[in-house]
Protein backbone atom coordinates (compact mmCIF):
# COMPACT_ATOMS: atom_id res chain seq x y z
CA UNK A 1 0.00 0.00 0.00
CA UNK A 2 1.35 3.35 -1.01
CA UNK A 3 0.77 6.75 0.81
CA UNK A 4 -0.37 9.63 -1.26
CA UNK A 5 2.28 12.31 -1.67
CA UNK A 6 0.11 14.93 0.09
CA UNK A 7 -0.26 12.82 3.27
CA UNK A 8 3.48 12.22 3.38
CA UNK A 9 4.19 15.94 3.09
CA UNK A 10 1.69 16.73 5.90
CA UNK A 11 3.31 14.27 8.33
CA UNK A 12 6.75 15.74 7.58
CA UNK A 13 5.57 19.28 8.48
CA UNK A 14 4.02 18.09 11.79
CA UNK A 15 7.25 16.35 12.85
CA UNK A 16 9.30 19.43 11.98
CA UNK A 17 7.06 21.72 14.10
CA UNK A 18 7.25 19.37 17.11
CA UNK A 19 11.05 19.20 16.81
CA UNK A 20 11.50 22.98 16.56
CA UNK A 21 9.20 23.58 19.56
CA UNK A 22 11.27 21.19 21.69
CA UNK A 23 14.55 22.86 20.70
CA UNK A 24 13.23 26.37 21.44
CA UNK A 25 11.93 25.41 24.91
CA UNK A 26 15.23 23.78 25.84
CA UNK A 27 17.16 26.86 24.66
CA UNK A 28 14.91 29.26 26.70
CA UNK A 29 15.41 27.22 29.88
CA UNK A 30 19.19 27.36 29.49
CA UNK A 31 19.07 31.18 29.17
CA UNK A 32 16.72 31.83 32.10
CA UNK A 33 17.63 34.96 34.19
CA UNK A 34 19.95 34.28 37.12
CA UNK A 35 17.47 35.80 39.63
CA UNK A 36 14.85 33.24 38.59
CA UNK A 37 17.27 30.44 39.40
CA UNK A 38 18.11 31.72 42.93
CA UNK A 39 17.18 29.31 45.73
CA UNK A 40 14.31 30.45 48.00
CA UNK A 41 16.54 31.25 51.00
CA UNK A 42 18.58 33.70 48.87
CA UNK A 43 15.40 35.48 47.82
CA UNK A 44 14.35 35.75 51.49
CA UNK A 45 17.73 37.24 52.37
CA UNK A 46 17.35 39.80 49.61
CA UNK A 47 13.93 40.78 50.95
CA UNK A 48 15.36 41.12 54.48
CA UNK A 49 18.16 43.34 53.20
CA UNK A 50 15.67 45.59 51.42
CA UNK A 51 13.51 45.70 54.55
CA UNK A 52 16.51 46.69 56.71
CA UNK A 53 17.32 49.47 54.27
CA UNK A 54 13.76 50.81 54.54
CA UNK A 55 13.96 50.71 58.36
CA UNK A 56 17.28 52.56 58.26
CA UNK A 57 15.81 55.25 56.01
CA UNK A 58 12.61 55.72 58.04
CA UNK A 59 13.91 55.56 61.61
CA UNK A 60 16.59 57.32 63.64
CA UNK A 61 17.66 56.33 67.14
CA UNK A 62 19.12 58.62 69.80
CA UNK A 63 20.60 57.43 73.11
CA UNK A 64 20.67 59.95 75.96
CA UNK A 65 22.22 59.38 79.40
CA UNK A 66 20.82 61.69 82.09
CA UNK A 67 23.46 61.91 84.83
CA UNK A 68 21.46 63.47 87.66
CA UNK A 69 22.30 64.09 91.30
CA UNK A 70 20.52 60.95 92.58
CA UNK A 71 20.88 58.50 89.68
CA UNK A 72 21.78 57.87 86.04
CA UNK A 73 18.96 57.29 83.56
CA UNK A 74 19.10 56.12 79.95
CA UNK A 75 16.52 57.22 77.36
CA UNK A 76 16.59 55.36 74.02
CA UNK A 77 14.41 57.26 71.56
CA UNK A 78 13.20 55.83 68.26
CA UNK A 79 12.09 58.55 65.84
CA UNK A 80 10.06 58.01 62.68
CA UNK A 81 11.43 60.25 59.93
CA UNK A 82 9.25 61.29 57.00
CA UNK A 83 10.22 63.80 54.28
CA UNK A 84 9.05 67.38 54.89
CA UNK A 85 7.49 66.49 58.25
CA UNK A 86 8.49 66.94 61.89
CA UNK A 87 9.89 63.70 63.34
CA UNK A 88 7.48 61.52 65.30
CA UNK A 89 8.48 59.68 68.45
CA UNK A 90 7.78 56.02 67.70
CA UNK A 91 9.06 54.53 70.98
CA UNK A 92 11.07 55.25 74.13
CA UNK A 93 13.01 52.74 76.23
CA UNK A 94 13.83 53.98 79.74
CA UNK A 95 15.94 52.60 82.60
CA UNK A 96 17.31 54.20 85.79
CA UNK A 97 20.07 53.10 88.14
CA UNK A 98 21.43 54.47 91.42
CA UNK A 99 23.55 56.12 92.69
CA UNK A 100 24.29 59.18 90.58
CA UNK A 101 27.55 59.59 88.66
CA UNK A 102 28.77 62.15 91.22
CA UNK A 103 28.84 59.39 93.86
CA UNK A 104 31.98 58.03 92.12
CA UNK A 105 33.89 61.31 92.35
CA UNK A 106 36.62 59.67 94.46
CA UNK A 107 36.70 56.39 92.50
CA UNK A 108 35.79 57.08 88.83
CA UNK A 109 36.66 53.55 87.70
CA UNK A 110 33.62 52.22 89.57
CA UNK A 111 31.31 54.30 87.38
CA UNK A 112 32.02 52.01 84.39
CA UNK A 113 29.86 49.14 85.65
CA UNK A 114 26.64 51.15 85.65
CA UNK A 115 27.45 52.80 82.30
CA UNK A 116 28.07 49.43 80.66
CA UNK A 117 24.85 48.03 82.13
CA UNK A 118 22.86 50.81 80.50
CA UNK A 119 24.78 50.54 77.21
CA UNK A 120 23.84 46.86 77.03
CA UNK A 121 20.18 47.87 77.19
CA UNK A 122 20.81 50.21 74.25
CA UNK A 123 22.42 47.38 72.28
CA UNK A 124 19.41 45.16 72.95
CA UNK A 125 17.05 47.92 71.79
CA UNK A 126 18.76 49.40 68.71
CA UNK A 127 19.21 47.12 65.67
CA UNK A 128 22.90 46.31 65.26
CA UNK A 129 22.90 47.64 61.69
CA UNK A 130 22.01 51.08 63.09
CA UNK A 131 24.53 51.28 65.96
CA UNK A 132 27.07 53.28 63.96
CA UNK A 133 24.45 55.90 63.01
CA UNK A 134 22.80 56.19 66.45
CA UNK A 135 24.38 58.95 68.57
CA UNK A 136 25.12 58.20 72.22
CA UNK A 137 25.21 61.21 74.54
CA UNK A 138 25.51 62.06 78.22
CA UNK A 139 24.43 65.26 79.90
CA UNK A 140 25.21 65.80 83.58
CA UNK A 141 23.11 68.17 85.67
CA UNK A 142 23.32 69.71 89.16
CA UNK A 143 25.06 66.71 90.77
CA UNK A 144 28.24 67.23 88.69
CA UNK A 145 27.86 71.02 88.54
CA UNK A 146 28.34 71.08 92.32
CA UNK A 147 31.54 68.97 92.23
CA UNK A 148 35.01 70.55 92.17
CA UNK A 149 36.01 71.05 88.53
CA UNK A 150 38.85 68.50 88.47
CA UNK A 151 36.69 65.68 89.87
CA UNK A 152 33.91 66.38 87.39
CA UNK A 153 36.37 66.40 84.48
CA UNK A 154 37.87 63.04 85.49
CA UNK A 155 34.39 61.48 85.70
CA UNK A 156 33.43 62.79 82.26
CA UNK A 157 36.69 61.49 80.80
CA UNK A 158 35.78 58.03 82.09
CA UNK A 159 32.39 58.29 80.38
CA UNK A 160 34.07 59.30 77.11
CA UNK A 161 36.36 56.28 77.35
CA UNK A 162 33.41 53.92 77.77
CA UNK A 163 31.36 55.55 75.00
CA UNK A 164 34.26 55.55 72.52
CA UNK A 165 34.34 51.73 72.74
CA UNK A 166 30.56 51.27 72.54
CA UNK A 167 30.20 50.95 68.69
CA UNK A 168 27.53 53.68 68.73
CA UNK A 169 28.03 57.05 67.02
CA UNK A 170 30.19 58.98 69.46
CA UNK A 171 31.66 62.50 69.46
CA UNK A 172 33.75 63.89 72.37
CA UNK A 173 31.40 66.88 72.63
CA UNK A 174 28.49 64.48 73.19
CA UNK A 175 29.52 64.17 76.85
CA UNK A 176 29.27 67.32 78.95
CA UNK A 177 27.83 69.09 81.97
CA UNK A 178 24.58 70.76 80.98
CA UNK A 179 24.15 74.28 82.28
CA UNK A 180 20.84 75.21 83.83
CA UNK A 181 19.66 77.26 80.86
CA UNK A 182 20.15 74.34 78.45
CA UNK A 183 18.36 72.05 80.89
CA UNK A 184 15.36 74.36 81.01
CA UNK A 185 15.31 74.86 77.24
CA UNK A 186 15.53 71.11 76.58
CA UNK A 187 12.69 70.36 79.01
CA UNK A 188 10.59 73.05 77.31
CA UNK A 189 11.23 71.44 73.91
CA UNK A 190 10.20 68.04 75.30
CA UNK A 191 6.91 69.23 76.76
CA UNK A 192 5.86 71.31 73.78
CA UNK A 193 6.88 68.63 71.27
CA UNK A 194 4.71 66.09 73.10
CA UNK A 195 1.80 68.56 73.27
CA UNK A 196 2.12 69.42 69.57
CA UNK A 197 3.22 73.02 70.03
CA UNK A 198 6.37 72.71 67.88
CA UNK A 199 4.89 71.26 64.71
CA UNK A 200 3.88 74.45 62.94
CA UNK A 201 0.24 74.11 64.06
CA UNK A 202 -1.90 76.62 65.92
CA UNK A 203 -1.35 74.79 69.22
CA UNK A 204 0.08 77.39 71.67
CA UNK A 205 3.24 76.61 73.61
CA UNK A 206 3.23 76.25 77.39
CA UNK A 207 5.71 77.34 80.06
CA UNK A 208 7.75 74.89 82.10
CA UNK A 209 8.65 74.76 85.81
CA UNK A 210 11.10 72.13 87.04
CA UNK A 211 12.15 71.64 90.65
CA UNK A 212 15.10 69.27 90.97
CA UNK A 213 17.27 68.44 93.94
CA UNK A 214 20.07 70.97 93.34
CA UNK A 215 18.48 73.54 91.02
CA UNK A 216 15.16 74.83 89.73
CA UNK A 217 14.28 76.14 86.25
CA UNK A 218 11.61 78.32 84.67
CA UNK A 219 11.29 78.49 80.87
CA UNK A 220 8.65 79.97 78.58
CA UNK A 221 8.29 81.47 75.10
CA UNK A 222 8.64 85.23 74.74
CA UNK A 223 6.01 86.83 72.55
CA UNK A 224 6.82 90.53 72.48
CA UNK A 225 10.05 92.16 71.31
CA UNK A 226 9.86 94.88 73.98
CA UNK A 227 9.85 92.23 76.70
CA UNK A 228 12.91 90.53 75.18
CA UNK A 229 14.85 93.81 75.14
CA UNK A 230 14.24 94.44 78.85
CA UNK A 231 15.63 91.07 79.99
CA UNK A 232 19.27 90.20 80.78
CA UNK A 233 20.88 88.71 77.67
CA UNK A 234 21.86 85.55 79.60
CA UNK A 235 18.20 84.82 80.28
CA UNK A 236 17.12 84.81 76.62
CA UNK A 237 17.92 82.03 74.17
CA UNK A 238 16.87 81.68 70.54
CA UNK A 239 16.91 78.58 68.36
CA UNK A 240 15.26 77.08 65.31
CA UNK A 241 13.55 73.72 65.22
CA UNK A 242 11.47 72.19 62.41
CA UNK A 243 12.03 75.45 60.46
CA UNK A 244 10.36 77.56 63.17
CA UNK A 245 12.24 80.14 65.28
CA UNK A 246 11.66 80.33 69.03
CA UNK A 247 12.75 82.95 71.59
CA UNK A 248 12.73 81.65 75.16
CA UNK A 249 13.17 83.06 78.61
CA UNK A 250 15.08 80.35 80.47
CA UNK A 251 16.78 80.67 83.82
CA UNK A 252 18.13 78.15 86.30
CA UNK A 253 18.66 78.87 89.97
CA UNK A 254 21.51 76.71 91.23
CA UNK A 255 21.19 76.07 94.95
CA UNK A 256 17.40 76.52 94.96
CA UNK A 257 16.50 72.93 94.14
CA UNK A 258 14.45 71.32 96.89
CA UNK A 259 17.28 69.40 98.59
CA UNK A 260 19.71 72.33 98.47
CA UNK A 261 17.00 74.71 99.74
CA UNK A 262 16.11 72.27 102.51
CA UNK A 263 19.72 72.25 103.66
CA UNK A 264 19.91 76.05 103.57
CA UNK A 265 16.71 76.46 105.60
CA UNK A 266 17.99 73.94 108.15
CA UNK A 267 21.12 76.05 108.54
CA UNK A 268 23.69 73.91 106.72
CA UNK A 269 26.07 74.94 103.95
CA UNK A 270 26.36 73.00 100.68
CA UNK A 271 29.37 70.63 100.55
CA UNK A 272 30.52 71.68 104.04
CA UNK A 273 29.71 68.98 106.62
CA UNK A 274 29.43 69.85 110.27
CA UNK A 275 32.54 69.44 112.39
CA UNK A 276 31.95 67.05 115.26
CA UNK A 277 28.64 65.85 116.69
CA UNK A 278 26.77 69.14 116.24
CA UNK A 279 23.12 69.17 115.20
CA UNK A 280 21.04 71.29 112.85
CA UNK A 281 18.06 72.60 114.79
CA UNK A 282 15.10 74.00 112.85
CA UNK A 283 11.63 75.39 113.61
CA UNK A 284 10.42 73.66 110.41
CA UNK A 285 10.62 70.26 112.12
CA UNK A 286 8.35 68.80 114.79
CA UNK A 287 9.47 69.80 118.31
CA UNK A 288 10.06 66.19 119.38
CA UNK A 289 11.73 65.11 116.12
CA UNK A 290 15.35 63.95 116.00
CA UNK A 291 16.90 62.06 113.13
CA UNK A 292 19.55 61.88 110.43
CA UNK A 293 19.41 63.10 106.86
CA UNK A 294 21.92 62.48 104.07
CA UNK A 295 22.50 65.03 101.32
CA UNK A 296 25.32 65.07 98.75
CA UNK A 297 27.03 62.21 100.61
CA UNK A 298 27.06 64.16 103.87
CA UNK A 299 25.14 62.78 106.86
CA UNK A 300 23.45 65.48 108.93
CA UNK A 301 21.85 65.17 112.36
CA UNK A 302 18.68 67.27 112.52
CA UNK A 303 16.07 67.98 115.19
CA UNK A 304 13.15 70.28 115.85
CA UNK A 305 13.09 73.25 118.21
CA UNK A 306 11.35 73.11 121.56
CA UNK A 307 7.60 73.53 121.53
CA UNK A 308 6.19 77.01 121.89
CA UNK A 309 6.51 78.92 118.62
CA UNK A 310 3.87 78.22 115.92
CA UNK A 311 5.64 75.99 113.41
CA UNK A 312 4.16 77.33 110.17
CA UNK A 313 4.72 81.03 110.87
CA UNK A 314 8.24 80.46 112.19
CA UNK A 315 9.17 78.17 109.28
CA UNK A 316 7.71 80.64 106.77
CA UNK A 317 9.95 83.39 108.17
CA UNK A 318 13.00 81.12 107.84
CA UNK A 319 12.20 80.24 104.22
CA UNK A 320 11.50 83.83 103.20
CA UNK A 321 14.78 84.95 104.72
CA UNK A 322 16.72 82.23 102.86
CA UNK A 323 15.18 83.02 99.45
CA UNK A 324 15.13 86.81 99.82
CA UNK A 325 16.23 88.54 96.58
CA UNK A 326 17.49 85.29 95.05
CA UNK A 327 14.63 84.97 92.54
CA UNK A 328 13.72 87.39 89.76
CA UNK A 329 10.05 88.11 89.07
CA UNK A 330 9.05 88.10 85.39
CA UNK A 331 5.99 90.02 84.33
CA UNK A 332 3.37 88.10 82.42
CA UNK A 333 3.86 84.54 83.70
CA UNK A 334 0.50 84.68 85.49
CA UNK A 335 -1.23 84.86 82.11
CA UNK A 336 0.44 81.76 80.58
CA UNK A 337 -0.28 78.05 80.92
CA UNK A 338 2.47 76.26 82.85
CA UNK A 339 3.39 72.63 83.42
CA UNK A 340 5.32 71.77 86.59
CA UNK A 341 7.52 68.72 87.14
CA UNK A 342 9.78 66.76 89.49
CA UNK A 343 9.39 67.74 93.16
CA UNK A 344 6.37 69.94 92.38
CA UNK A 345 4.72 66.68 91.35
CA UNK A 346 6.09 64.52 94.16
CA UNK A 347 5.00 66.88 96.94
CA UNK A 348 1.52 67.25 95.44
CA UNK A 349 1.29 63.45 95.60
CA UNK A 350 2.48 63.45 99.24
CA UNK A 351 -0.21 65.99 100.06
CA UNK A 352 -2.91 63.99 98.28
CA UNK A 353 -3.62 66.74 95.73
CA UNK A 354 -3.14 64.44 92.72
CA UNK A 355 -2.99 60.73 91.96
CA UNK A 356 0.59 59.51 91.52
CA UNK A 357 -0.23 57.57 88.35
CA UNK A 358 -2.21 60.26 86.53
CA UNK A 359 -1.13 63.72 87.72
CA UNK A 360 -3.59 66.57 87.55
CA UNK A 361 -4.04 70.29 88.16
CA UNK A 362 -3.29 72.27 91.34
CA UNK A 363 -3.34 75.90 92.40
CA UNK A 364 -0.49 77.70 94.14
CA UNK A 365 -2.89 78.15 97.04
CA UNK A 366 -3.07 74.34 97.38
CA UNK A 367 0.60 74.30 98.32
CA UNK A 368 0.12 77.23 100.71
CA UNK A 369 -2.86 75.66 102.49
CA UNK A 370 -1.15 72.26 102.46
CA UNK A 371 1.92 73.71 104.17
CA UNK A 372 -0.23 75.31 106.87
CA UNK A 373 -2.12 72.06 107.46
CA UNK A 374 0.98 69.85 107.68
CA UNK A 375 2.91 72.29 109.89
CA UNK A 376 -0.03 72.82 112.24
CA UNK A 377 -0.53 69.07 112.45
CA UNK A 378 3.06 68.73 113.64
CA UNK A 379 2.43 71.44 116.26
CA UNK A 380 -0.46 69.33 117.55
CA UNK A 381 1.81 66.31 117.88
CA UNK A 382 0.97 64.58 114.62
CA UNK A 383 4.04 63.54 112.58
CA UNK A 384 2.57 60.88 110.32
CA UNK A 385 3.87 62.68 107.24
CA UNK A 386 7.51 62.94 106.24
CA UNK A 387 9.40 64.97 108.86
CA UNK A 388 10.45 67.43 106.10
CA UNK A 389 7.04 67.85 104.42
CA UNK A 390 6.20 71.05 106.33
CA UNK A 391 9.51 72.61 105.26
CA UNK A 392 9.25 71.38 101.66
CA UNK A 393 5.69 72.64 101.09
CA UNK A 394 6.44 75.97 102.71
CA UNK A 395 9.45 76.40 100.44
CA UNK A 396 7.53 75.45 97.27
CA UNK A 397 4.71 77.87 98.08
CA UNK A 398 7.17 80.73 98.71
CA UNK A 399 9.23 79.93 95.58
CA UNK A 400 6.17 80.01 93.31
CA UNK A 401 5.04 83.36 94.72
CA UNK A 402 8.56 84.77 94.35
CA UNK A 403 8.37 83.77 90.68
CA UNK A 404 5.23 85.98 90.53
CA UNK A 405 2.60 83.24 90.43
CA UNK A 406 -0.47 84.39 92.41
CA UNK A 407 -2.28 82.01 94.81
CA UNK A 408 -5.09 81.35 92.31
CA UNK A 409 -2.70 80.37 89.49
CA UNK A 410 -3.32 76.85 88.16
CA UNK A 411 -0.41 74.55 87.29
CA UNK A 412 -0.63 71.28 85.37
CA UNK A 413 1.37 68.43 86.88
CA UNK A 414 2.54 65.48 84.78
CA UNK A 415 5.26 62.86 84.84
CA UNK A 416 4.42 61.59 81.38
CA UNK A 417 2.70 63.06 78.33
CA UNK A 418 1.47 60.59 75.70
CA UNK A 419 3.24 57.90 77.73
CA UNK A 420 6.66 59.63 77.42
CA UNK A 421 8.78 60.88 80.33
CA UNK A 422 8.54 64.67 80.63
CA UNK A 423 12.23 65.26 81.26
CA UNK A 424 14.74 67.40 79.35
CA UNK A 425 16.20 64.24 77.75
CA UNK A 426 13.92 64.16 74.69
CA UNK A 427 14.51 67.84 73.89
CA UNK A 428 18.27 67.51 74.31
CA UNK A 429 18.30 64.45 72.03
CA UNK A 430 16.37 66.34 69.35
CA UNK A 431 18.80 69.23 69.59
CA UNK A 432 21.84 66.96 69.33
CA UNK A 433 20.53 65.01 66.33
CA UNK A 434 19.69 68.26 64.53
CA UNK A 435 23.16 69.64 65.29
CA UNK A 436 24.86 66.46 64.10
CA UNK A 437 22.91 66.63 60.85
CA UNK A 438 23.73 70.29 60.24
CA UNK A 439 27.15 70.81 61.84
CA UNK A 440 28.56 67.38 62.61
CA UNK A 441 28.64 68.08 66.36
CA UNK A 442 26.27 68.28 69.31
Amino acid sequence: MRFPKLAFFFMFVVCLVVYLTYVKRHYDDSKAPVSDQLPQHSMDAQKQSTSAQVVSENFQYGIMFDAGSTGTRIHIFKFQIEPNEAPKLAHETFKAIKPGLSAYADDPEKSKEGLLELLNIAKETVPETLWSSSPVMLRATAGLRLLPGEKATILLDKVKEVFSESLFLYRPDSVSIMDGTDEGMSAWITVNFLLGGLHGTETPTVGMLDLGGGSTQITFALQEEKTIQTLPIDYVTSFQMFNISHALYSHSYLGLGLMSARLAVLGGIEAQPLAGPQELVSPCLAPDYSGQWEHAEVLYTVKGQKAGEPIYETCLTKVEKMIYKRVKKIEGVKDMDFYAFSYYYDKAVDLGLIEESTGGTVRVSDYIEGAKKVCNNMSAGGIKESPFLCLDLTYISVLLQELDFPPDKELKLARRINNVETSWALGATFHCIESLRKHGAC
